[in-house]
């Protein structure tokens, strides 16, 4: 259910910005849809995992705060970062 190291670590070499880069925006952003689309999975599986559904919302919540914070700070980024990971924004 969880990303596991090796999964975490390529999603983040993907999307930095420089070498060292682990907590920008888009690497925070592309983490949690990862992670979201893993749960969305769960979810499927097993319906009345009331739990994990509130972690879901959670993670959806805290994703959608990080992409209007870099629409507002770069529209150009947030742009590129919407079509790599195949967002519908």
């Amino acid at each position: 259910m969880a990303l596991t190291k090796e999964e975490k670590n390529e999603i983040i070499q993907k999307y930095a910005c420089h070498k060292e880069d682990t907590g920008s925006s888009e690497v925070q952003i592309a983490v949690l849809t990862a992670d979201i689309n893993s749960l969305n999975e769960h979810i499927k599986v097993h319906k009345k995992d009331h739990h994990t559904y509130r972690g879901l919302m959670k993670k959806i919540g805290h994703r959608r705060n990080l992409l209007a914070y870099l629409r507002k700070k770069d529209v150009k980024r947030y742009q590129e970062l919407i079509l790599s990971l195949g967002l519908r924004r």
